[in-house]
């Protein structure tokens, strides 16, 4: 086991991010007017992949700490403003680029996948929600799980059992969720969903395996009067905590989603891309250079 630095591990990403932008990613630059950025769209992407990595909890301190160690690699490196402005305009290159590396993980073969839901509070919940940017599309809901009120939105995530986001969604906070997991079932076809016991109702589940061939499965109510045999209801319960792995570690890794409270939808948006994009790069490192983002650690690859 080596420990891998600062400077190789940004290295590393950035000639993975490179590679994928001078073969694919190009296509996606937003079309401006003027000369081209000195600070390039590999290296704005290298840095909003890789701030999850460095514990740094927002964007003006992670800035800063590259700016004092690692300028030699980001000669160019903009200003918190700038570099805020540039970010919102690749949320859409973010989202191809995660989608990329999930294809290279082979993620788009499995068929045994998670669903689950959880709450991103954007505004404070007692002020005035009038003056906010997020009216009109985020409102008021109530997370049963961890009895909390919150203003926002709920993240709909469906990912592998290995931790790997296929396909994730934003919607209010008070949708249900039944219907919440409408905007990310109809992404994938002919798979085996596992999920909790907010996604029960048979009518609900037999509408969704027609529309899309998707077989949801969850925990049985006590009251229920038809009971799976335990050691299914064991199994699932088994494999359902896996989900609460991978939003733990989306949660606990870097910037924290609950405390992001942006001021603006697009710099929301960009940065739940980002955090989606870097979890995916962390499998890939971990897979296929043995590097360990959590610890620095990188182990031989067997």
């Amino acid at each position: 086991m080596n420990m891998i630095d600062g400077s190789s591990l940004l290295t590393t990403i950035f000639v993975l991010v490179d590679d994928w932008y001078q073969q694919q990613g190009y296509r996606y630059v937003p079309l401006l007017s003027g000369p081209l950025p000195r600070f390039t769209d590999s290296e704005m992407l290298t840095l909003l992949v890789a701030m999850d990595f460095f514990p740094y909890p927002g964007e003006q301190q992670f800035l800063g700490f590259v700016r004092a160690n690692y300028l030699s690699l980001f000669p160019k490196l903009l200003v918190q403003s700038q570099f805020n402005r540039r970010a919102r305009r690749l949320e859409g290159m973010l989202e191809e680029l995660r989608r990329f590396w999930v294809v290279e993980l082979g993620a788009i073969f499995e068929r045994t996948l998670l669903l689950d839901t959880k709450p991103l509070p954007v505004v404070g919940y007692k002020r005035d929600q009038d003056r906010s940017d997020f009216t009109g599309s985020a409102d008021y809901g109530r997370c049963a799980s961890r009895s909390m009120n919150y203003f926002g939105y709920k993240l709909v995530l469906i990912s592998t059992l290995t931790g790997i986001p296929l396909v994730y969604s934003l919607v209010p906070a008070s949708t249900d969720e039944r219907l919440a997991a409408e905007s990310v079932l109809d992404c994938v076809r002919g798979c085996r969903i596992l999920a909790d016991k907010g996604f029960i109702g048979g009518q609900w589940q037999s509408d969704i395996f027609k529309t899309t061939g998707n077989q949801i499965f969850t925990p049985k109510r006590a009251n229920q009067l038809q009971q799976q045999p335990k050691a299914f209801e064991g199994l699932l319960n088994s494999l359902r905590e896996r989900i609460e792995g991978v939003f733990h570690e989306v949660q606990n890794t870097g910037r924290n989603l609950e405390r992001l409270l942006r001021k603006k939808v697009d710099g929301l948006c960009v940065h739940v891309a980002a955090k989606m994009t870097s979890h995916t790069l962390r499998i890939l490192l971990r897979q296929r250079f043995g590097i360990d983002v959590l610890t620095f650690e990188q182990h031989p690859i067997s």
